[in-house]
């Protein structure tokens, strides 16, 4: 009964994340033969498959909201409402062929997605232009996106790593933000530290970025059935931003709550999500 549970859990789990061509994406990623960008050994392959990458995801996704120009971007090309689990599925599986498959399978993710943003171009609502090749766009997605799974890790890995590893692990991000346009990315957490300070000035909260914030912590499409394993996900994530960063967001910041309550609710769903994932792999595929 337990393992019932445990494989229909985890095979939810994986339809959301991966779509329904997650078992054929997965074995092409896992077992081409060749060479890949990071080796077995390398930290950014610890810390993209681990299930605090499901906290970090919601963290960063409220975190580069903030760029008034990126989130235009999302807001009007994305299809985040309309398709949201779609989106999802398509960014896990470039971190997964990116991170896991071969070299050649990785530029062409790559390829694709520098195509996509060639074409992704507008004005916002004061007149602003945007576009989504631009590097220094690209850089503040990657380096939110790489803080908070990086911050995620910390909090909710499985084993969480020294501090050079995790230095390491900004420097193996760096390779493929350099692929898809990023000029000169952090290298080590300090310079990430540096990056993310630097763009502080250009941050700002708008509509398009405080109904990013209702729509995926107030407002997520789930079954009210997991709403509630949903929302201990999301509080952990709001735990992890910066307090200028919820102060921004207008999401308030109550130590004693969180750490008697959120950060513990944190555990207990990392733990159970990588309980239900390590479920025997012919039967959740």
């Amino acid at each position: 009964m337990v393992m019932d549970v445990r494989e229909e859990l985890g095979r939810a789990l994986f339809r959301r994340v991966a779509g329904p061509d997650g078992p054929v994406s997965r074995a092409r990623i896992h077992q081409t033969p060749g060479p890949r960008w990071f080796g077995p050994d390398r930290p950014i392959r610890t810390v993209h498959g681990d299930a605090s990458m499901f906290i970090g995801g919601i963290s960063a996704l409220l975190l580069q909201s903030l760029h008034p120009l990126a989130m235009a971007a999302v807001a009007a090309h994305s299809g985040y409402r309309g398709d949201p689990w779609g989106r999802l599925q398509r960014t896990s599986t470039f971190l997964a062929v990116t991170t896991y498959g071969t070299a050649e399978d990785a530029q062409r993710a790559v390829d694709r997605v520098r195509g996509v943003h060639e074409g992704i171009r507008g004005t916002t609502d004061e007149g602003r232009a945007y576009h989504a090749a631009d590097p220094h766009l690209l850089g503040w997605v990657h380096a939110a996106e790489t803080d908070c799974f990086l911050r995620a890790h910390q909090r909710y890995g499985a084993r969480p790593a020294q501090a050079a590893d995790y230095d390491a692990y900004v420097a193996d991000t760096a390779r493929v933000a350099e692929a898809l346009g990023v000029v000169d990315p952090p290298r080590d957490r300090r310079a990430l530290t540096e990056r993310l300070a630097a763009y502080r000035p250009e941050l700002r909260v708008t509509p398009e970025s405080r109904a990013a914030a209702r729509f995926l912590l107030l407002r997520p499409p789930l079954p009210l059935a997991a709403r509630p394993f949903y929302a201990g996900l999301a509080a952990s994530a709001v735990a992890l931003l910066p307090p200028w960063a919820r102060s921004m967001l207008w999401l308030p910041r109550l130590p004693v709550v969180e750490d008697i309550a959120v950060h513990p609710t944190g555990q207990v769903l990392t733990r159970t999500i990588r309980w239900a994932m390590a479920a025997p792999r012919s039967r959740t595929g």
